[in-house]
């Protein structure tokens, strides 16, 4: 059995080849759903290659990175991931707001961050744990 890790959930399934899946399997873990003009979902199909489907098998691995997403597996391609793209994560971050809070600089100076809003902020951290 392979073990898919995604945003999804981590998933066991039967994969061959690599990351070959049934088109139940492949939708179960992507949420894509394979038709005939291709993996769909939510009306936006991609179409597939015909090297990608073989006996109602999907490489899954195509078309992840297909879509521009990363693909990683284990040095036994037992366990992979199937990460999400920069589009997507930059998308998702775009909207985001950091909470308000105050620490104090190595001068001493207490900062907080709704001071620097609207600026470029990199923030730094470190824990030992």
């Amino acid at each position: 059995m392979t073990t898919i890790l995604t945003e999804r959930g981590e998933f066991t399934v039967a994969a061959t080849n690599g990351l070959w899946l049934t088109g139940g399997e492949a939708a179960r873990v992507t949420g894509w759903t394979l038709k005939p003009e291709g993996m769909c979902r939510d009306g936006q199909c991609v179409p597939m290659p015909p090297m990608a489907l073989r006996d109602g098998r999907v490489d899954v691995e195509a078309f992840w990175r297909r879509l521009g997403h990363p693909v990683l597996c284990a040095d036994d391609r037992q366990t992979w991931v199937l990460g999400t793209g920069a589009g997507e994560r930059n998308a998702a971050l775009a909207g985001l707001m950091a909470p308000d809070f105050t620490l104090s600089d190595l001068s001493g100076t207490p900062r907080s961050l709704s001071d620097l809003r609207g600026k470029k902020v990199l923030l730094v951290t470190w824990a030992t744990w």
